[in-house]
């Protein structure tokens, strides 16, 4: 079995920076593992689309593909929307299911990056309250797996973290800040647990009016490449596994 063709599929947005900041952490990824041959799709608003991308390759006699959402919690799209459209492969591709990206403590580390690059050193974590910033979603595991990684994230020297959501579930990202202002942290950060730009990041941002720092996006930060490098690895060795190559 030769190395499956990696198919990265990211949710789409209307916003032009969305698909520019998916396709720079794509590039991100193919300088950590160069040869690899990776392809990126969009389930909406851009494209190729994955369907598209999947019948080119079978057109090109490609015989396996890793497919790996570009997602960081494994909430509708991920349990539903993207296998409906992998169901839909040509039959001649072998379509083997990466992992969504989170939780992983390499995002973590991508966290701190980004709170760093924003202004806060290492020594500001026991002063600092940080508000962790994701888009939200109507999925109790993907609320718990948030709330969970917040909890993990604390106990890296931050003063508290709590959770937040742009959309979908509470508590909003401005009550999340004073709620940490109400606690007594000295400075509050907001940090955005979304991988690009586009419409709910720009309300977390919103929020953040009254913190006194907001970093930005997780996009092509170097771990999150390892993350997706470390998703694909895994199931290439299980559809090595399973052929029993």
């Amino acid at each position: 079995m030769s190395r499956p063709v990696l198919l990265v599929i990211a949710h789409g947005s209307r916003d032009p920076r969305h698909a520019a900041t998916v396709h720079a952490l794509v590039r991100e990824a193919r300088a950590q593992r160069p040869g690899l041959r990776v392809e990126t799709s969009f389930l909406d608003f851009n494209v190729p689309g994955p369907l598209g991308v999947l019948e080119s390759l079978a057109a090109e006699g490609v015989r396996d593909v890793v497919a790996l959402p570009l997602l960081l919690t494994r909430a509708f799209h991920a349990k539903a929307d993207i296998p409906a459209v992998l169901r839909q492969a040509p039959s001649s591709l072998r379509v083997h299911r990466a992992d969504v990206l989170g939780p992983s403590p390499l995002l973590l580390t991508a966290l701190d990056r980004r709170l760093y690059e924003a202004g806060l050193t290492p020594a500001d974590k026991p002063t600092t309250g940080v508000v962790l910033a994701s888009a939200g979603s109507t999925d109790p595991e993907a609320i718990a797996v948030i709330a969970d990684i917040a909890r993990e994230w604390r106990h890296t020297g931050w003063c508290a973290v709590r959770p937040a959501f742009a959309s979908a579930s509470l508590p909003r990202t401005e009550d999340a800040v004073r709620a940490l202002r109400a606690l007594g942290c000295a400075r509050v950060a907001v940090a955005p647990y979304v991988l690009a730009p586009g419409r709910l990041p720009d309300r977390i941002a919103a929020g953040a009016a009254e913190a006194d720092v907001l970093s930005g996006v997780l996009g092509p930060a170097p771990e999150v490449a390892r993350v997706l490098i470390e998703r694909y690895e895994e199931a290439s060795a299980g559809a090595l596994a399973a052929l029993g190559a």
